[in-house]
């Protein structure tokens, strides 16, 4: 295994997110091509928004995209003796002080700041008192270098700088002891050794304090690469008003994971004109320089599309295990002498975009009663096709061949015995099986009933016609 050493580091204070998502699988990616780890770590600092139900929906979207960590989860909350043993260290050492200033008069300080034309930074008024005030409340404030560069040469972006006299004396502990995430940021990606830092191009004005604070521990610099962020069809920020963005909604309305990761790398990272790739094919091809430099734009057009094109192609006994749960909400317990729901799934994965398009198609195969569409009753169920669907059941009784190929050839036998044309035989004894005047290929769906239900079914309609005549 190699030294480079990645890490995702949600705040759980809400469901894992589509960018958060996409940032855990770059990261991912990157720690698999090159055989480096994948660290997970929850910044749960904010104690008062952070909740075990937040955690729980992020452990759950990692596990459904497949993304497993080599370590951790570590949470930040265990690591409060450890931030406080550095905020010790810079104030031994003359890099961090003791900042007195009330919440009011900080206020203050920014609106003159602001009515002078200059930035609402801290003045330094507490920078160089020499003693202590007992009994006063104060927050630790970093000393941040009022003059120079900072500087680094992000893997994304290129080279990015800013001028020192800009940043502020950043608070890295709260007065309750608490302490700020750009802090406790450095000390654990710093004790991880984290060697490389993927993440949203929204951190990217931390980056600077956050170099003065690694260089003020001595600690090594990670290198940074900033994503830009991924934006709604208007071009503003992803959000909610642009429907759902949280991967375990996506899991709810019947989009599978692979679909989900295939579409988040594209959002923002691209290998020529190549639109769909498999996992593995991901870790073999994925390079920091195929991140692009522009937003990613959601479109949810795309995701369905890739997401009909994975269970198209997907193996029936994987979808299968995915769709008894869509069914059990549908109050559909495939049982043993149901319809093969391997072969349920066969019949309709070339048209469903969705698993819920799916369980919704297969809702015919296992009612007891088939319901009739009133409409295609109307029309298909009727007193004129009624010698049809009573000579069609008899000859199906006694055919062999129940395959799909074998069932055409005795519709077309039947058609010839008949002296009718599909059209006057094929759509009836549809609405008889299904209900609806659409479904999957009719050779299909009685293969996969059996001779015995679709017979069944076939009385069923004969009997409702004659009690309607």
């Amino acid at each position: 295994m190699s030294d480079i050493r990645l890490r995702f580091a949600p705040s759980p204070t809400g469901y894992l997110h589509v960018g958060g998502a996409r940032t855990a699988l770059f990261n991912w990616l990157l720690a698999h091509k090159l055989g480096g780890t994948f660290i997970l770590r929850i910044e749960d600092t904010d104690v008062a928004r952070s909740t075990e139900e937040s955690v729980n929906a992020i452990l759950e979207g990692m596990q459904w995209l497949g993304l497993e960590w080599d370590e951790g989860p570590f949470f930040q909350s265990d690591l409060f003796p450890v931030y406080r043993e550095y905020v010790q260290k810079l104030l031994e050492e003359g890099k961090a002080y003791r900042c007195y200033c009330t919440a009011e008069e900080l206020e203050k300080k920014r609106e003159l700041a602001m009515a002078q034309g200059g930035k609402p930074k801290y003045d330094g008024t507490c920078r160089d008192l020499s003693e202590e005030i007992p009994g006063k409340p104060y927050v630790i404030r970093f000393r941040a270098p009022a003059v120079g560069v900072t500087a680094f040469d992000d893997l994304v972006k290129g080279q990015i700088s800013f001028n020192n006299e800009e940043l502020d004396d950043l608070i890295i502990q709260r007065s309750d002891g608490t302490p700020i995430y750009n802090f406790t940021v450095v000390i654990d990606d710093a004790t991880m050794k984290v060697s490389t830092v993927i993440r949203g191009d929204d951190h990217l004005s931390n980056t600077p304090r956050q170099i003065l604070l690694y260089e003020a521990l001595g600690f090594p610099v990670p290198r940074f690469a900033h994503v830009p962020m991924i934006l709604g069809s208007d071009k503003a920020r992803l959000s909610k008003r642009h429907g759902a963005t949280s991967v375990m909604a996506y899991r709810d309305m019947g989009y599978l994971p692979e679909a989900m990761i295939n579409y988040l790398v594209r959002l923002g990272w691209s290998h020529g004109d190549d639109e769909i790739f498999s996992r593995e094919e991901l870790v073999d091809k994925f390079t920091l320089e195929g991140i692009g430099k522009s937003a990613g734009v959601f479109n949810p057009d795309k995701l369905l599309w890739l997401n009909a094109h994975y269970i198209k192609n997907g193996d029936p006994a994987r979808l299968a295990q995915l769709l008894l749960p869509f069914l059990r909400e549908r109050g559909v317990e495939p049982a043993a002498n149901a319809p093969d729901l391997d072969g349920v799934i066969i019949t309709l994965q070339e048209r469903a975009r969705t698993m819920l398009e799916l369980a919704d198609g297969a809702l015919f195969y296992y009612q007891s009663e088939v319901v009739y569409d009133e409409q295609a009753a109307a029309k298909q169920l009727t007193a004129a096709q009624l010698p049809n669907l009573v000579s069609f059941a008899k000859q199906l009784a006694t055919g062999g061949d129940m395959t799909p190929a074998g069932i055409e050839i005795l519709f077309k036998e039947f058609c010839v015995t008949q002296g009718i044309k599909m059209g006057q035989i094929g759509p009836s004894v549809r609405v008889a099986l299904c209900g609806v005047t659409t479904s999957p290929a009719i050779y299909d769906v009685i293969a996969v009933l059996g001779k015995d239900e679709t017979i069944r079914r076939l009385e069923r309609a004969i009997d409702f016609i004659t009690a309607r005549a």
